[in-house]
């Protein structure tokens, strides 16, 4: 099979913010390099906003239209269409390829996010086990390592979660793990939802997973809800996303740069007490709790 290579440059700034786009998009995979040349270290996630260019290599399928993935990633990152070189490549082992790009990665006191070829630093911890593979949400961007962070410290035990926009399922696998009583996972992408399922079942923890137009009355009343997505689609959202909230409910909102933080804070306000609860390198995470 002949795979599609996309190329492509961007300031370091908003390299992660794009790389995670690119898989929302339909990318497979995404390396990150330094413009220079020279990749991340093994075992390590990428630290592009460090690089003052960075270079993204996108892998897609043979059907895929390079022109309209580059166009998608782009305007859900709120810039230009860079110009991009696409080629075709030979079949060529692009898990091991891709298993040098990430090792394991902490996201709070006790949970990590473990690859299943890695030995978990910390075996007595929280550790999910998940792949890096077609779903976004691996652990390594700041706005997952904050919802994380967030749940380690929301989950008692007991609750029932949504994870809206789900991804990868990492969220939801995370909230369960830490003791959720039932997780939720709601995603567009049909793909998500079986990438989400796979995962759950290789943590051994039960796992719903729907598409939004599969939600009815009786998926409400959630304790925890978190989504990480982008600040546009989480504006639209607020209806959906109150909707299915218990009053009182813990909220976690991710996948925001600082700039954006204000005006989501400001969508929820009607039915939600929220604010800036955490940052890293430039993203925000917004939470609080619904009326």
């Amino acid at each position: 099979m002949a795979w599609l290579s996309i190329t492509l440059e961007t300031e370091g700034e908003q390299a992660e913010a794009l790389s995670d786009a690119l898989l929302e998009a339909g990318a497979l995979a995404v390396e990150l390099q330094e413009a220079a040349g020279a990749a991340p270290a093994q075992g390590e996630a990428p630290e592009a906003p460090r690089w003052p260019r960075v270079r993204l290599v996108a892998l897609a399928g043979p059907q895929a239209d390079p022109g309209a993935l580059v166009a998608q990633a782009a305007a859900s990152c709120g810039m230009a269409a860079p110009e991009f070189r696409a080629s075709s490549l030979a079949d060529e082992d692009w898990v091991r390829r891709s298993q040098a790009q990430f090792g394991p990665v902490r996201a709070g006191r006790r949970l990590w996010v473990v690859p299943s070829w890695c030995t978990p630093p910390d075996p007595g911890a929280v550790n999910v086990r998940l792949d890096p593979g077609l779903a976004f949400g691996t652990g390594g961007h700041p706005s997952t390592r904050l919802v994380l962070a967030w749940l380690e410290d929301t989950v008692r035990g007991g609750e029932r979660l949504l994870d809206y926009g789900c991804g990868s399922g990492v969220l939801a696998i995370a909230g369960l793990l830490l003791g959720a009583r039932e997780a939720l996972a709601v995603d567009v992408d049909s793909r998500a939802l079986d990438v989400a399922r796979a995962n759950a079942a290789a943590n051994g923890v039960r796992l719903a997973v729907a598409a939004p137009e599969a939600l009815d009355p009786t998926h409400a009343g959630y304790d925890v809800v978190v989504a990480n997505i982008l600040a546009a689609t989480l504006v639209a959202l607020e209806p959906e996303i109150a909707t299915r909230a218990a009053p009182g409910a813990r909220i976690a909102l991710s996948g925001i740069l600082d700039a954006q933080a204000a005006d989501v804070i400001a969508a929820y306000a009607t039915r939600f007490d929220l604010a800036v609860a955490a940052r890293e390198d430039g993203w925000a995470l917004v939470a609080g709790r619904r009326r």
